[in-house]
């Protein structure tokens, strides 16, 4: 509203120009699950690095295939994921157990279940001269890696000991408060801890719960964006088909593994009952990888291709856009020597129409993936849907509109609205245009924004409701290239 007018002269207003930034959310935002020897179990946690991976998670376990493809993840290209950490619970044997210590009276837990626990120390110490102060040290191996001062047994205190250490420590919880403060020095070694028993994703009992981990108030469903979701070893079909439909909830993307020593003649068999009612959301990757492993001297490894896809994924975001195939000649694998299976153009191409994507070295380029289909690729199925960039294409711009568009609501529904609408939609879509982003030579041939009486009637206005179509034309890989040559007959004139 503007100022009152009361005395004569000149006033200023500020009028709001109408225009609210777009933003293009991130695209290749990884979340891997599976088996850790450490690292929180009721949430997921952020790794920007592989480093970040080996220091709140325990980094390469023989045991699992988590490390190793979070670590290919990197290699190739990531930058950004999350891991949520399975571990066995409950009662019984077999279970992972917290590692426990005590000192000066004081209870204290590891951060998180496991043996990892047991190479620490913990140390209380009081504060000379201070008779309510203390001192509680982390120790590895004798030094200090975490370090405490000036704390306190009262509960009104902002120094009290269990609620400072919990917002500050990443390895060690106060179980219990000792009835005293302590006098001398006192600590004591971790123990008790347990890995538990190893949960593998291709076992059946296992992913069944891996879906589950998506419902409400579950660790996945905490995560505020994630783009690409890997299960390393994950084979078992119908959960594969119910962890896609998850993924299309959160408009994300599955990359799923073949069973480890597939063949070419024996793939087509694991594509059975994968497709469920999400296909499009899904790419399935053939065959493993072979690697050398650090933890074996650098012995030749099969390792399954999800976290080196995932890689690549995030590597042609980055260089090139989510609109580009993350396939072909740029697409390079890195870190691998090989795969189990070496496929030939002929071997390739009985595959490839049923929405196999195959992994090959090719002569001049090395080891490439060499495909892009969705799960709904398979030729006789003639879905719309056929391609990975144009399903995480429609995903980025669904995402990106439904996150820049959260001010509309409660706002007047009205013409003035609409036009405000337009206006941000259509310079986000323009911004993306001249990136390259869609088919078309024209704004108008590559994308189109209505929001006015044609979309929003008045009985839509009366419910409250306001309807935006967006429509953009996807730019499609090209799959097959076709050289024809023909001579060119001379001048046969006598």
């Amino acid at each position: 509203m503007p100022q009152a007018l009361t005395y004569p002269g000149v006033y200023v207003e500020e009028v709001s120009s109408g225009v609210r930034t777009i933003a293009g959310v991130a695209t290749s935002i990884a979340l891997f699950i599976g088996w850790a020897k450490k690292g929180a179990t009721d949430k997921a946690g952020r790794v920007f690095s592989f480093a970040d991976y080996e220091r709140e998670y325990g980094g390469l376990d023989g045991r699992t295939l988590l490390g190793h493809s979070v670590m290919h993840f990197f290699n190739n290209g990531g930058t950004d994921a999350y891991i949520i950490r399975l571990a066995k619970s409950g009662e019984g044997s077999g279970v992972a157990a917290t590692a426990t210590a005590e000192a000066a009276g004081f209870g204290f837990e590891a951060s998180s279940p496991g043996e990892w626990a047991h190479a620490y120390k913990v140390k209380v110490s009081p504060r000379p001269g201070v008779a309510d102060r203390f001192k509680i040290e982390v120790l590895l191996d004798g030094a200090t890696v975490e370090s405490f001062e000036n704390l306190t047994r009262d509960a009104g205190n902002s120094r009290f000991v269990t609620d400072y250490i919990k917002d500050r420590s990443r390895i060690i919880k106060v179980a219990s408060v000792a009835t005293s403060d302590p006098t001398t020095d006192a600590e004591d070694t971790f123990a008790d801890g347990a890995d538990g028993d190893v949960l593998d994703p291709a076992e059946d009992a296992v992913a069944a719960d891996i879906p589950k981990l998506f419902e409400e108030g579950k660790p996945a469903d905490k995560i505020d964006l994630f783009n690409i979701v890997c299960v390393p070893g994950m084979t078992k079909a119908s959960e594969i088909a119910t962890l896609a439909q998850k993924c299309a909830d959160r408009r994300a993307f599955l990359i799923v593994d073949c069973p480890e020593g597939s063949t070419r003649d024996s793939v087509t068999g694991a594509l059975t009952d994968i497709i469920g009612s999400a296909p499009s959301h899904a790419a399935f990757y053939f065959p493993w990888a072979l690697a050398p492993d650090p933890l074996k001297e650098g012995a030749i490894t099969p390792y399954p291709p999800c976290g080196f896809v995932a890689g690549i994924f995030a590597r042609t975001d980055s260089r090139r856009g989510v609109w580009k195939a993350p396939a072909g000649t740029e697409a390079t694998i890195n870190g691998i020597v090989g795969f189990q299976d070496a496929l030939s153009d002929a071997e390739n191409g009985a595959l490839n129409p049923l929405a196999i994507n195959c992994l090959r070295t090719m002569p001049a380029y090395g080891n490439v993936v060499w495909g892009a289909r969705t799960l709904d690729g398979d030729n006789n199925r003639g879905s719309e849907w056929k391609y990975v960039p144009v399903r995480r294409m429609a995903l980025f711009l669904e995402e990106s509109l439904f996150r820049g568009t959260q001010w509309v609501v409660f706002e007047p529904n009205d013409e003035p609205l609409w036009s405000q609408i337009r206006l941000n939609i259509n310079a986000f879509m323009q911004t993306l245009f001249r990136q390259g982003a869609f088919q078309g030579a024209t704004p108008r041939e590559a994308y189109f924004v209505k929001c006015d009486r044609t979309t929003t009637t008045q009985a839509d206005i009366d419910m409250g409701v306001v309807n935006i179509h967006v429509g953009f034309a996807p730019l499609k890989p090209a799959e097959f290239v076709v050289l024809r040559i023909q001579q060119i007959a001379g001048d046969l004139s006598a």
